[in-house]
């Protein structure tokens, strides 16, 4: 019998969907586990977000040096980062790196999709089947499938009809695109947008930037890693990693302080935005402690950002044009961008605002909007992810009594911590909603997650008990606590990914955890500490 008509029927102790940060990680702790363990990868690479996204321009927006691994140190002695704000393709180089010096690839089956995952009430397991015909049965399952993984479908109106080139920056070619003299039009202004725009604009022969809601963009002032910096973090790199771990936003670039910016003189607050703005990056987010508080505090932020953009785009009507005005600078996660606003005086680009003339349709040649119809030869869709719960929903997953988990988030996801879900035992979800997740240094986050599983497997394997549940009525406590910890903030009151938004007919729910990657982490392991509390756990 060959190895992979072998794989069709196996019995595991774990099923790990996807391959990036999470399912590497949480591949590797369980082995560490002595746990026979198998990762279902839809792509043909490693490397998880990193993999799909490789559109032009794409990088981290979090410090290279930080948005990385921390378990192993070895690992970070041997890895050097050649840029302050890696790009996508060191990223992916460092993420097969991983895959290698782990010898993690014998576990791994790429180019296989999860179809469906059952639970299996007499045998306590879960039953998963994949598009390549595998059948497996395992006792835990871990959905490692990333929180910005599942692209938002085009739903502009003809589409199909456009005869020219039609790109997404969610599934870009894996060949080079050349857009030298061509008419390209792209449709977003997000952060994949933003980095696109950057990079393609000089070499295209006309950008037209279709914008709905204009982003708050911050300069990452990139360039090469300094060694300098390089060489503090590793002196103080315990030390760095446990303030990561214990921070707001599991990043050190924001620092923590108790200023408030409504206790804080006109002239002072100018000074510590400038500070922070010449930091580049998130710096400018963590200026006073009620920026995302209090309106009127996020407002003064606004007014700088704004006198920014207008001191870089020479024209004024497009300057206001992308200051934006409804919505708190914050409550989106913010661009990082490498001269975003620069771009704009090009004589070759030209900005459409599509909430005063919207996009009536795409048509054979281009796009027509309420003003006019622009020609192009090329059309770019930057429109974002269904966050959060896309991916989940793309599979059939059924808990006890064979209720199915897409039915279950009909009015938004439920969940325990963001870890487990009541009806769904044994089922694991790294940095799910009800989790800090996409509002921290997301490498951070989804180690604290996997450590989290692997031991409280541990400790069960040690009780003898092999079935962990959710109570319904924690996971009820806890979506009201988020909510309520949500409430408090400006967060709501974007129409961001955050809550669903920018996917039509999806529940308008708040999906991260607004209290804090430390505050977080003290919650689960108090809870771990009381004995699972809010979890029901046996031996059968």
């Amino acid at each position: 019998m060959t190895q992979d008509s072998t794989r069709k029927h196996e019995l595991l102790d774990m099923v790990i969907v996807g391959a990036g940060f999470s399912g590497l990680y949480m591949l590797h702790k369980a082995r560490g586990l002595g746990l026979r363990a198998r990762v279902f990868e839809a792509g043909t690479g490693v490397g998880g977000t990193w993999y799909w996204n490789r559109y032009p321009g794409a990088r981290v927006d979090i410090e290279s040096h930080e948005y990385s691994y921390s378990f192993s140190p070895e690992l970070e002695d041997e890895w050097t980062w050649s840029e302050r704000y890696a790009a996508q393709p060191e990223l992916l180089r460092y993420l097969n790196h991983v895959a290698d010096r782990f010898d993690l690839r014998r576990n791994i089956d790429l180019n296989t999709r999860v179809t469906s995952a059952v639970f299996d009430e007499t045998a306590s397991r879960w039953t998963v089947l994949t598009d390549k015909g595998d059948h497996v049965s395992a006792r835990y399952c871990i959905m490692a499938t990333g929180c910005l993984s599942a692209p938002k479908q085009v739903d502009v109106p003809g589409a199909s009809s456009f005869k020219g080139e039609t790109y997404s920056t969610a599934k870009w070619p894996t060949t080079p695109v050349d857009f030298r003299h061509k008419r390209v039009g792209i449709v977003g202004t997000g952060s994949s947008a933003v980095q696109t725009i950057t990079q393609i604009a000089p070499e295209v022969g006309e950008l037209v930037i279709f914008q709905r809601t204009p982003s708050f963009s911050v300069p990452a002032h990139n360039g090469p890693a300094d060694p300098e910096v390089l060489r503090k973090w590793r002196e103080n790199r315990e030390a760095n990693r446990e303030a990561e771990r214990n921070s707001a936003v599991g990043t050190l670039l924001i620092e923590a302080t108790e200023q408030l910016a409504m206790s804080t003189s006109h002239e002072d607050r100018r000074r510590i935005f400038e500070d922070k703005w010449s930091k580049g990056g998130f710096a400018i987010g963590g200026s006073f402690a009620d920026l995302l508080l209090v309106k009127e505090a996020n407002d003064t932020v606004v007014d700088f950002v704004a006198d920014k953009v207008r001191s870089v785009v020479k024209d004024p009507a497009t300057a206001e044009k992308l200051i934006p005005r409804t919505y708190p600078l914050g409550s989106k996660r913010m661009c990082v961008d490498t001269g975003y606003f620069e771009v704009f005086n090009r004589d070759n680009v030209s900005l459409v605002d599509i909430s005063t003339s919207p996009i009536e349709a795409v048509t054979p040649t281009g796009i027509k909007t309420k003003d006019g119809h622009h020609d192009l030869d090329v059309i770019i869709f930057a429109l974002g992810f269904d966050a959060m719960t896309g991916a989940l929903g793309k599979i059939d997953i059924r808990g006890r009594d064979g209720e199915s988990l897409k039915e279950k988030w009909e009015g938004g996801p439920r969940t325990y911590l963001g870890l487990m879900v009541a009806g769904f035992p044994n089922m694991f979800l790294v940095t799910g909603p009800g989790s800090p997740s996409v509002l921290s240094n997301m490498v951070v986050s989804i180690e604290q997650h996997v450590n989290w599983i692997s031991d409280c497997i541990a400790a069960m394997g040690e009780r003898q008990q092999h079935v962990i549940e959710a109570t319904a009525q924690a996971e009820e406590g806890w979506v009201a606590h988020v909510n309520e910890a949500a409430n408090m903030s400006l967060y709501p009151q974007a129409n961001s990914w955050y809550i669903g938004a920018n996917v039509p007919g999806k529940p308008r729910v708040f999906m991260p955890y607004v209290a804090g990657v430390g505050v977080y982490r003290q919650v689960c392991a108090d809870i771990a500490a009381k004995g699972y509390e809010g979890f029901a756990l046996s031996s059968v």
